[in-house]
């Protein structure tokens, strides 16, 4: 048996993987999360055994593209990293995180409603990967940002305006953040802030 066909089958398991997340994130998009496993398979142009040998639940399959979402998030701030000021991209990916909890949440719930304390690991994971990002980009920032401020107060402050409004309403929250964490270049810009008394 050669090498190319020995690759064969991982390379259909693949390329099934691929396109039934792809068929699951569109019915996601289109319906919401109250997606069947019938309906995936039927979009990916699947059968349902090969459906279950990859994602044999439903929040299994659910997990898949939010994770999908979560390790796209991560990777934009990662390339944002490079970006030639900190501050800017710290907030360009705050902007980003605030439109994923508001909209991705729900799907994140669904995806971890399986029992045997599912919710709490993945959750662990997503979540120190978003956690990870934050540093990365808090810290780089960190000069232009006010003294002591850390990751886990800038996620709890975006996490609460996307938490308790609308999308656009969260966006324009984070806008007003800016001016909140950036550290006070001088008594005039404190004064209009509110932050010189």
């Amino acid at each position: 048996m050669s090498p190319n066909s020995k690759r064969g089958p991982r390379s259909d398991a693949l390329r099934n993987a691929t396109v039934l997340l792809d068929a699951a994130r569109q019915l996601v998009e289109e319906v919401g999360n109250e997606i069947t496993l019938d309906e995936v398979a039927r979009r990916a142009g699947v059968g349902n055994a090969t459906l279950y040998r990859h994602f044999p639940t439903r929040e299994d399959l659910l997990a898949a593209v939010y994770a999908d979402e979560v390790a796209n998030l991560c990777r934009h701030g990662a390339q944002l990293l490079g970006a030639p000021s900190p501050l800017d991209a710290l907030f360009s990916w705050l902007d980003e995180f605030v439109v994923h909890v508001a909209t991705k949440r729900p799907l994140a719930l669904a995806a971890t409603e399986g029992p045997g304390g599912r919710r709490g690991h993945r959750f662990e994971t997503w979540h120190s990967s978003i956690t990870a990002t934050a540093t990365d980009l808090v810290h780089r920032a960190q000069p232009a940002l006010r003294p002591g401020l850390t990751a886990a107060d800038v996620l709890a402050l975006a996490s609460g305006a996307a938490l308790t409004t609308d999308t656009a309403q969260a966006r324009r929250l984070v806008g007003f953040l800016r001016t909140g964490l950036a550290a006070p270049t001088g008594s005039a810009e404190r004064d209009d802030q509110g932050f010189g008394s």
